[in-house]
């Protein structure tokens, strides 16, 4: 990198191989910057054998490792502690001192007393531990450029120098941003640990509701100060989210700009015990620039950079800044006096190189030829179609060419490329997930790199040339990009001899793995998987290209579940929640109100919001069941009772939700907005009633169960129509989303909708059993779409589709295939899996996606590109599904009365179309990795199928049998294996209570 190299950050501790394991504080390993004033730890166990769960544990926490004993430990010792407890268990010692390092460990015993072992020794850093900005700060303050104007070019690159005193035993940089950056220390970049080495971070330090919280995050850079007499600190400051067209509507958004700012503290310990601390004063000891390089930068735009302006060295010390200009206090605390700057709790966003994407082909063109559109002109001699070749090929063009690169995965990050040619050309680089064809909605000639849907977004990069024989090699970071390919042009002629994409994502530890023998399915799972890795970028958004890329809190939390299965999400989505909050405050209605995208005000819509607003319940009740840490339930509860209360107000005791302006968002069959406010109403009375049990509100959980059963009653009422024997659920009864952009404005909301009948079958919405079978009955109907149903419904959306499709949009997708699967309609969910006509999940497969689309007519070869003015090719919401994948496909289900998978359900529901016939699925507990794999080879006959029950947890096992004695370990039944206790044997499957311990079983299916 042309602004100095790369530093080398600690790395990771090594993989740990003993009986205690997994050891984490505030869900994270050694995590830095720690402000919580009670940390909670965690750890797991292995054992030999089956049955073995902890019987007790004794935590302890010293300032040195050699004082981990028992009668040494000088913090805490928790003492034997009988509990079987390892997740979020809270330290309860003397209060914790800032900017200090503390050791742990843990010794654990089982339940017939004896000891397990004891964890490798782990540590913690607590951050500065104020929420004020100036406790811990050291005079730091926020600061600018003197006199740069907001938005004027160049971004600015401030930086000081200072002599060191002595030896240095250690240095801690805490730094921040109103804005973005990139920070340097005596000449290297700053890096973060990541997998075996260590990696850069995009765009710290994320985005917050800035008037309401601002984060500041913490670097261990001790090996960077210790080996220089005179240390330099220096950054670079992009716009991000501060002070960008993505910030308009916004609270603290002005459109003549926002000043940027930096405030840090370099820390540095002694050997001798003294301190020195260098930090962001206004004092002439820093000196800006905004003449370098990066002329102009925005999330939405991208990112220019111009290498003739280059100023080498100027991150190193003895740098002749004299030219450069003073820095001013930006006032920052005067203009938000009660904004809070807090430790960053969670996972950053970083650059993945284990994702790294190079391209699969290169196409050179020359031109257009044809009429209307055209179709680009290919050069033959410089286009490479081998991936082998294309992966590295050097690849030459000149003024009037274009090179198209297609990286085979749409992704999320930046591009890293090195490029050759005379000084001042000027290299411009487009990004798009799709290639224009010449069907309809087509924005360029065919083969042209589609860019329509980005619509104001200019998502580009822009490089102007020193003019290095030897090649230059630049890499964004003051922005991000979506694509899969990228368009280059240049005004002279230029080689490009290397192209790479660097992937970024807050999701940088995945938990899960989902396989099966069927490729679709995978390509599928691959497509979630990515779309997660993609839109979890420090706040989960909703896509990541066009001008948008928002936290919408309908997406996130119908996808939170599939995405805590998928990935160590668990902090990343807890901080979300806490944005949530601030957002309630500054822009919810009478500031109660849940919000359809936090942070920020971009497209927060005023009114009815019903399944957006929902987030704030459903959220903390994802995060409690997946981790097992109730404490996101006791720190939102104030605002999830606010929220409740603020619905009753508007509604009264007709007991009808708030309203939905969104409905179920683009949902093929149209659903009344307002049942679907009603349903979401009574599911977040039934959330706060299940968690109010949970942190021990049992009077507010009866007031709860109360106002659910009031709902349950009111929406029967009016929804609910036995008329003539048979059972309606009136769904027309208003209309769908007035918003929705590309909506049919002659479609008409429909009875027994998809959606409709999904819901009231999940909260119990009926009053007798036969309704109920009713009701399933009628939604089998509905997606059998057969041609009687097609003659009885002739109005209906119905029509137009093929059989087994589906019909939801986002507030049906993800209860879809559950509650099918809870009905006893396994077949129906596999079905609609294996569906590729549209409306299906497969649909996108079968047209060419790599990550999952935002509709279900995002594109086909047929119809052309969907509504331009709301179409992403990334965006996770029908990803959804992927939690019923882990649950019923591979059999990992969490058991709603045991959070955490303290105890779990492991019930695989073998496909009836015979299409999947192996399914191997894992899911990394907060107690250990569970494993379920199955297969029924040819003949069907017979399932083999294996599991692991991790330590101090256990799992109820329903498997498909003739008989009890048909599942079987080896020649043994398992009811008579030891620790197992068998459950039963009914409608053809046998259950059994197993203990932890790994499993090899057969049963007879017939």
């Amino acid at each position: 990198m042309s602004a100095g190299a790369t530093a080398q950050a600690t790395p990771t501790r090594p993989p740990e191989g003993g009986t205690v394991y997994g050891l984490t504080v505030e869900h994270r390993t050694d995590p830095l910057g720690v402000d919580a004033a009670r940390p909670r730890f965690g750890w797991r166990m292995r054992a030999d054998g089956r049955g073995r769960s902890q019987g007790a544990y004794e935590i302890l926490v010293a300032t040195s490792p050699g004082k981990l004993t028992s009668g040494r430990a000088d913090v805490w010792t928790s003492g034997r502690v009988r509990s079987d407890r390892s997740v979020a268990v809270p330290y309860a010692g003397e209060p914790l001192k800032p900017s200090t390092r503390y050791h742990w460990t843990v010794t654990v015993w089982d339940t017939d007393d004896r000891k397990v072992g004891s964890g490798p020794v782990a540590r913690f850093e607590t951050g500065l531990m104020s929420t004020d900005g100036v406790t811990g700060w050291d005079g730091a303050q926020w600061i600018g450029m003197r006199g740069k104007a907001p938005n004027s070019p160049g971004a600015p690159m401030l930086r000081t120098e200072a002599p060191l005193t002595g030896r240095v035993r250690e240095a801690r940089l805490y730094v921040s941003a109103l804005g973005v950056y990139d920070a340097y220390v005596s000449g290297h970049r700053v890096t973060v640990p990541q997998d075996d080495g260590t990696t850069l971070e995009l765009l710290p330090p994320g985005w917050t509701n800035y008037d309401a919280r601002v984060t500041y995050l913490t670097y261990d850079v001790t090996h960077l100060v210790a080996r220089e007499p005179t240390v330099t600190l220096a950054a670079v400051l992009g716009n991000g989210w501060y002070n960008g067209r993505i910030s308009e509507g916004s609270t603290y958004y002005s459109e003549s700009g926002n000043a940027l700012a930096l405030k840090a503290r370099l820390l540095i310990r002694y050997a001798d015990g003294t301190t020195q601390s260098v930090v962001t004063r206004p004092d002439g000891s820093w000196k800006a620039t905004d003449t370098g390089p990066w002329r102009a930068d925005d999330i939405y735009d991208g990112e220019t950079y111009d290498a003739r302006l280059e100023l080498p060295g100027w991150t190193s010390s003895g740098f002749d800044d004299s030219a450069w200009s003073d820095t001013e206090r930006v006032p920052f605390e005067t203009r938000y006096p009660r904004a809070q700057l807090l430790a960053y709790p969670a996972e950053t966003a970083r650059l993945m190189s284990r994702w790294d994407r190079r391209p699969r082909s290169v196409t050179v063109y020359t031109g257009v030829t044809g009429e209307g559109r055209g179709r680009i002109v290919v050069d033959p001699d410089r286009t490479v179609t081998d991936p082998h070749r294309a992966a590295s090929a050097p690849v030459t063009i000149g003024a009037g060419d274009t090179a198209v690169f297609d990286l085979g995965q749409n992704m999320v990050g930046v591009p890293r490329y090195t490029l050759r040619g005379p000084a001042g050309a000027q290299v411009t680089f487009r990004f798009g997930e799709m290639l224009n064809d010449d069907s309809a909605g087509a924005d360029g000639p065919e083969g042209s790199v589609y860019l329509a849907n980005l619509r104001s977004a200019k998502a580009t990069s822009t490089y102007v040339l020193k003019g290095d024989r030897d090649g230059e090699t630049h890499q964004d970071s003051l922005t991000f990009y979506g694509f899969r390919y990228v368009s280059v042009t240049a005004t002279s002629t230029v080689t490009i001899t290397g192209l790479t994409g660097k992937v970024a994502t807050s999701a940088i530890r995945e938990t899960g793995t989902l396989t099966t023998n069927d490729p679709d399915t995978n390509r599928l799972v691959s497509n979630i998987r990515w779309g997660q890795r993609g839109n979890y970028l420090w706040v989960p958004t909703d896509c990541p290209q066009r001008d948008e890329r928002l936290g919408w809190t309908g997406d996130t939390q119908v996808f939170a579940a599939t995405g805590l299965y998928n990935a160590d999400a668990g902090p990343f989505l807890a901080h979300f929640q806490n944005t949530v909050i601030d957002s309630q405050t500054i822009y919810g209605e009478d500031k109660d109100q849940f919000t359809g995208v936090a942070p920020g005000g971009r497209y927060n819509f005023p009114g009815g919001g019903s399944g957006w607003a929902d987030c704030g319940v459903v959220l903390p009740w994802t995060l409690w069941q997946m981790t097992g840490d109730p404490a996101v339930i006791e720190s939102s509860w104030p605002a999830m009772t606010r929220y409740l209360d603020w619905i009753r107000r508007q509604t009264g005791d007709s007991y009808a939700g708030q309203g939905s302006l969104t409905g179920d968002w683009l949902a093929p069959q149209k659903t009344s907005a307002q049942l679907m406010s009603d349903v979401y109403y009574g599911y977040s009375a039934r959330l706060m009633a299940h968690m109010a049990r949970a942190v021990g509100r049992p009077a507010e959980a009866t007031a709860y169960e109360r106002l659910f059963g009031d709902i349950r009653k009111a929406f029967i009422k009016k929804y609910l129509a036995t008329d003539g024997g048979t059972v309606t659920v009136r769904s027309s009864l208003g209309d769908a989303s007035p918003i929705e952009p590309g909506a049919d404005p002659d479609e008409k909301t429909e009875d027994n909708s998809q959606s409709a009948l999904l819901w009231v079958l999940k909260l119990g919405f009926y009053e007798t059993e036969a309704q109920r079978r009713a009701l399933v009955e009628a939604l089998a109907d509905n997606i059998g779409n057969g041609a009687a149903y097609k003659a009885a419904h002739p109005d209906s959306s119905r029509v137009k589709y093929a059989e087994n499709t589906l019909s939801v949009g986002f507030l049906g997708v993800n209860v879809l295939a559950p509650v099918l699967t809870d009905e006893g309609r396994a077949d129906l969910a596999y079905k609609l899996l294996h569906q590729d006509a549209m409306p299906s999940w497969l649909f996108s497969v079968r047209n060419g996606a790599t990550t999952v689309w935002e509709r279900w007519n995002s594109y086909s070869a047929e119809a052309g590109f969907g509504p331009v003015s709301m179409n992403s090719f990334n965006h996770y919401a029908y990803g959804a599904v992927m939690e019923w994948m882990y649950a019923c496909m591979a059999g990992i289900a969490r058991d709603p009365e045991s959070p955490g998978f303290k105890h779990f359900v492991l019930r695989p529901y073998l496909d009836p179309t015979g299409r999947i016939t192996h399914v191997t699925g894992s899911h990394v507990s907060p107690y250990g990795e569970i494993r379920s794999e199955w297969s029924v080879p040819d003949g069907g006959g017979r399932l083999s199928y294996e599991a692991v029950v991790p330590a101090n947890s256990e799992a109820t096992l329903y498997l498909p049998a003739v008989s009890a004695d048909a599942v079987r370990e080896g020649r043994t039944p398992l009811a008579r294996a030891d620790g197992v206790r068998f459950l039963g044997h009914s409608g053809g499957v046998a259950s059994f209570r197993l203990p932890s311990g790994s499993y090899r079983l057969t049963s007879l299916l017939r």
